[in-house]
């Protein structure tokens, strides 16, 4: 089986990404220096103590971690930044932990992933920033994430995002994007941002397509560095009667289920959930719509998900991350839930899930009643982002719903937190599991030009997947040699 990440290196082109580097002044973080900051030389250490967390500065590079201190300006690396969820907010014993991705750069942990596509591309000379545009095909932090590396790493890029997404999102990339394309719909109108692709691709233009549901290096990021990130947080919080009993996951480009891949390797008898809008099941039900949970991507099963290692799928209204927005960060909300014993300082902190965060907490929730979960069990899920990018959304609902009072904190609190049900849940068989991967056929075989052996080589070869788990080394070496043709981080 060929390598699913191909690091073959093209000479001429490597010694002008080399330059472009060099006159950039950008030294390259590795996998292991993301994964263990540890690693990083104390003199980038030094110097990132002045600069912001969202600086276009190249260093910031090496803040793609989940190692971040959190705080917005001249932060050093310290332990994971996570939150745990009570049953005071909750309604279950179980304890849910989450790690929280508003400190990265971008305020989301897509810049990793977009990290991991972009950079063995450019340090094998595949990709050459002195001629090429990057072109991050998206429904909305992942663009964010490639337009942002891309900048850093001195490179021009194309950023296609729904034109549904959030006003923010726009603001935000017309001050790092080369170039914003549009395309119709919302965060399920995925096929449309793959033909504006091949449209792209037929342009004649001179052009490197990063697709985040297809390139393997959004899948090794999250398995060498979001889960090792997750099972130090267990390492953190577990106690001796403690088990761990699995994670969940919204879908979208399917690249952070890979660190469920991760912690299942470490505990193998923990499970992967994947979680999707009731308004568009397509795992669930092979079904089709549009929702408003921002970001997660859909009717489509990505290139990069190992179905296989998926044991349960469940779909969430999308009413009730839509109102629960409201009670985490309207006044009244906040109120009513210190008032119900949520402790002030996670109410003060519930502003670090964003729309898509505020569902895998509830799909966490509806993972742990499925499984009756008790006191001594964790469940860990993601923050992607934060509601830095979502507060439109507050005034929009303010707008067509009246102002947010302590009766609809109760009704919010009630229905869409305590009242939570197993509905819309389902536990994979093998057979379920290969109907959910047979639906990457329509897609990637007849449109995107995959092959009939690769879709079985993922089903039936038992290194497809494992084949991976390696090559961030190979990576790694390569970033050294590219940072040594520099020869900026010696000359630090």
């Amino acid at each position: 089986m060929s390598k699913l990440i191909d690091l073959t290196v093209l000479p001429d082109r490597l010694e002008r990404a080399v330059q472009r580097a060099r006159e950039r002044n950008i030294i390259i973080p590795t996998f292991k220096q993301q994964r263990n900051p540890a690693l990083i030389p104390d003199k980038i250490v030094e110097k990132l103590k002045n600069v912001g967390l969202w600086d276009l500065n190249p260093l910031n590079l090496f803040r793609i971690t989940w190692h971040n201190e959190p705080v917005p300006f001249g932060g050093g690396f310290g332990p994971v930044n996570f939150l745990e969820f009570p049953k005071e907010l909750t309604g279950v014993e179980a304890r849910i932990l989450a790690p929280i991705g508003k400190w990265f750069p971008t305020g989301a942990h897509k810049v990793g992933a977009a990290f991991g596509c972009l950079v063995p591309r450019l340090v094998t000379g595949q990709f050459d920033p002195t001629t090429q545009k990057a072109v991050w095909p998206s429904t909305g932090n992942y663009c964010r994430g490639g337009a942002y590396d891309s900048n850093l790493l001195g490179c021009e890029s194309i950023a296609i995002l729904p034109e549904g997404m959030s006003k923010e999102r726009f603001e935000w990339l017309a001050s790092v994007a080369g170039e914003i394309i549009k395309t119709p719909g919302s965060e399920s109108n995925v096929k449309e941002i793959f033909d504006k692709c091949w449209e792209l691709r037929e342009s004649g233009e001179d052009l490197f397509i990063f697709n985040q549901f297809e390139e393997f290096g959004n899948y090794l990021w999250h398995y060498e560095v979001t889960g090792p990130a997750m099972a130090e947080i267990l390492e953190q919080v577990m106690g001796p009667r403690d088990n761990y009993r699995g994670a969940v996951y919204s879908t979208g480009s399917a690249g952070t289920i890979a660190s469920g891949d991760y912690l299942k390797d470490q505990f193998p008898t923990s499970k992967i959930g994947a979680s999707e809008a009731l308004q568009c099941p397509t795992l669930l039900q092979n079904g089709f719509g549009a929702h408003r949970i921002e970001g997660i991507g859909d009717k489509h099963v990505p290139w990069i998900h190992n179905v296989k290692n998926t044991d349960i799928v469940m779909a969430i209204d999308d009413e009730t991350p839509m109102s629960l927005i409201r009670l985490f960060n309207e006044p009244a909300g906040k109120q009513y839930l210190v008032k119900q014993g949520v402790p002030e300082a996670l109410v003060d902190n519930l502003d670090l899930l964003g729309i898509s965060g505020v569902s895998n907490l509830v799909s966490a929730i509806k993972f742990a009643k499925y499984y009756e979960l008790g006191e001594n069990d964790i469940v860990l899920t993601v923050l992607t982002d934060s509601m830095d990018m979502y507060q439109t959304r507050l005034a929009e609902l303010t707008e067509e719903r009246g102002e947010f009072t302590e009766m609809d904190a109760a009704a919010t609190y009630h229905q869409h937190l305590m009242g939570l049900s197993t509905d819309y849940v389902q536990e994979l068989t093998y057979v379920d599991r290969k109907r959910v991967h047979n639906l990457k056929y329509f897609t990637w075989v007849e449109q995107q030009g995959k092959t009939y052996e690769e879709i079985q080589a993922q089903w039936y070869d038992p290194d497809y997947w494992t084949s991976l788990h390696g090559m961030s080394e190979e990576i790694d070496a390569l970033i050294e040699e590219f940072n040594a043709r520099t020869g900026l981080l010696k000359n630090l």
